[in-house]
């Protein structure tokens, strides 16, 4: 109703007037037909020639009755003159009136008011159902129009140039760019160009961005829109939707739509079992297959779609001829983490030392949406510490608020707890010191961090790994062991504060055996059945069991046995190096946090243990998931 014709709005004009003018015509005719208007005075003179029948005195006239007609009108009314005034004009012989007070305007409000004040209100409620015209909220009327956003090229301001550390899929995109800038062009040899790409990667890699910048690139329009958005609670509103955009592309090709998340739309038919199979989100997936099919690609209309859930979208949306390409957005690996970090360092003040490359080692596993916070945080550190740049150091200070947590300077620990945090820590940067192929420890702190950490251990990798074999594994399990190995030495018992560090061993033990098949005993056989994820996550249904209980014996004894060697292996590292295992942990007590020029001389003087097991060949690479990438590992969760 924003916008309505011209004539429209004269209809109502028009017709307000004509009421308001039958309404004064109504009255004045009443009036002329049946009542004489005489002056006040013309009453006196009529009351005392006794030719008045019966009089009705209001307050602010009178009327009445002739006993015989004048001028064939058997009523009278006269405005009446105050009391004070009559005498004297009566003396006076003056021929006197009053004023009449005007009851046209009076009566017309009575009727118009109330009528214009509905009327407003209805039109309000119309409006706000109708949508209200550009830029207002959806309503009711307008519920089956498309709620996407509308970019031109000079909304969109994002190019190329603004997305790093992701050369593979820019590539990959150059093509649908090239496309929209000259579709004759790139036709000619008779190729067509995809009918829709679909961007899948972990959150935070930057497929939004990546679209965005394909439209500024190629200078077109841009619909971007939620899959969560086409669905409502009326059946038939999200195929109409669907529709609804694809026929306002048609009228702006070339250009592209852009849905966020088609994870929420796209999702398998009938996944959730017998839940009934015509439900909204259904028709809505059908209609957007429909029109998939029905729309020629060379009018210049591209279909973008973002999901970190390829896994669960229906498999009509991926067969060829409807999102048959598909670009990996992954993390990026240790060059594309500093192209990143060059990105959003353009908009702080640095310091001349601060390196992107630097900040780059030491976060492995990080997105570009981490990163862009990692930059905002250590901005933030140094805006706290009332300095005029940020250097290095800020950015390790806000790497360590990110992963290990807020300090806890308010958590106050007891004489022994701190010396049992401080030997834990210390077990575990020494045990990592001692074995080979460990990455180096960068930091080691007591002080609280998070909800539960008492102290943390940061290694700081040498370079980003794909691939473990078995022994590293195995290492990587020593190093998480070795503080509950340091408190076992020391003081002889077993605290609570390792409940972090086993619950990731006891994932590294079982993956080594039910999935990577490390164990001849038990054969090249996986022993779990997962979803297949497509980015290395877990989905959160439980894994089916497809063997016997003796099977389950031999996991469950190869596990703990996994573990009780790792165990083992750091004990007998602290063993060997209990004197230097007592002197780090006294000076971290003094010290409170040691970074890596600290410990380098206590780590020359460790004695390394040849356990015998490296390995003699490729066998048992295993390619690392997100938690094998972190660069920090937490130390205790908790102490009693």
């Amino acid at each position: 109703m924003g916008d309505k014709p011209l004539w429209t709005r004269f209809n109502i004009t028009y017709a307000m007037l004509a009421v308001l003018g039958i309404l004064a015509l109504q009255d004045l005719w009443i009036r002329a037909q049946s009542v004489e208007p005489i002056p006040y005075s013309e009453f006196q003179r009529l009351l005392a020639e006794k030719k008045v029948d019966d009089v009705v005195v209001g307050k602010n006239d009178v009327q009445g009755a002739f006993k015989e007609p004048k001028d064939g009108k058997k009523r009278f009314a006269a405005i009446r003159v105050p009391a004070d005034l009559v005498d004297e004009l009566n003396k006076a012989q003056v021929r006197y009136s009053a004023q009449p007070d005007s009851t046209l305007l009076s009566s017309i409000l009575s009727w118009v008011l109330p009528a214009l004040l509905f009327s407003a209100i209805w039109m309000f409620i119309m409006r706000r159902m109708a949508g209200g015209g550009m830029g207002a909220p959806g309503g009711l009327m307008s519920i089956g129009k498309s709620k996407a956003k509308v970019y031109v090229e000079t909304d969109t301001k994002v190019s190329f140039k603004d997305v790093a550390g992701v050369d593979e899929a820019k590539n990959e995109l150059q093509e649908v760019v090239a496309f929209l800038k000259d579709p004759k062009q790139y036709g000619r040899l008779g190729a067509r160009m995809p009918k829709g790409v679909l961007l899948v990667g972990p959150p935070g890699t930057g497929k939004t961005l990546l679209a965005r910048a394909v439209a500024g690139e190629a200078g077109v329009v841009f619909f971007s829109i939620s899959g969560s958005e086409f669905v409502e609670m009326f059946v038939g509103v999200g195929a109409a939707r669907v529709r609804d955009l694809f026929e306002q592309a048609r009228l702006k090709a070339p250009c592209i739509i852009f849905i966020d998340e088609l994870d929420a739309l796209g999702r398998a038919r009938n996944a959730g079992g017998f839940m009934g199979g015509h439900d909204e989100k259904e028709q809505t997936l059908n209609q957007l297959l429909v029109e998939l099919d029905g729309f020629d690609p060379s009018g210049g209309i591209v279909i973008l779609a973002a999901t970190n859930r390829p896994e669960i979208l229906d498999p009509a949306l991926l067969r060829a001829g409807r999102f048959d390409r598909q670009v990996l957005v992954d993390r990026p690996d240790k060059l594309g983490r500093a192209e990143i970090l060059l990105v959003h360092m353009k908009k702080v003040k640095l310091a001349a030392g601060a390196m992107a490359d630097e900040v780059a080692a030491l976060t492995p596993g990080f997105t570009g949406a981490d990163l862009e916070n990692l930059v905002n945080e250590a901005a933030l550190v140094a805006t706290r510490r009332g300095g005029t740049e940020v250097n290095v150091a800020d950015f390790t200070v806000a790497m360590e608020r990110i992963v290990a947590g807020l300090e806890k300077k308010n958590r106050v620990l007891s004489p022994h707890e701190r010396r049992v945090v401080a030997h834990h820590e210390m077990g575990h940067a020494l045990v990592a010191a001692a074995l080979p192929g460990t990455d180096p420890v960068h930091k080691i702190s007591i002080i609280p961090r998070g909800i539960g950490a008492l102290g943390y251990t940061i290694q700081r990798p040498t370079e980003d790994r794909y691939l473990m074999v078995k022994a590293e594994l195995e290492n990587k399990m020593s190093v998480l062991l070795g503080g509950r190995a340091a408190e076992q030495v020391i003081f002889q018992h077993r605290s609570t504060g390792a409940a972090d560090d086993l619950t990731k061993v006891t994932e590294i033990a079982r993956s080594m055996v039910t999935r990577y098949a490390m164990f001849p005993e038990l054969g090249h056989v996986t022993y779990i059945s997962e979803p297949d994820t497509f980015l290395g996550q877990r989905g959160p249904m439980a894994a089916h069991r497809d063997y016997s209980n003796e099977t389950a014996r031999d996991i469950d004894a190869a596990i703990k046995r996994t573990v009780e060697s790792a165990f083992g292996r750091a004990v007998v590292i602290l063993e060997k190096n209990r004197t230097l295992l007592q002197e780090g942990a006294a000076i971290l007590l003094e010290k409170e946090t040691l970074a890596a020029d600290d410990l380098r001389s206590l780590f020359s003087r460790v004695v390394r243990v040849d356990f015998g097991d490296e390995p003699d060949g490729p066998v048992g690479m295993v390619a690392p998931g997100r938690d094998d990438a972190h660069t920090a590992r937490l130390g205790p969760a908790s102490t009693s």
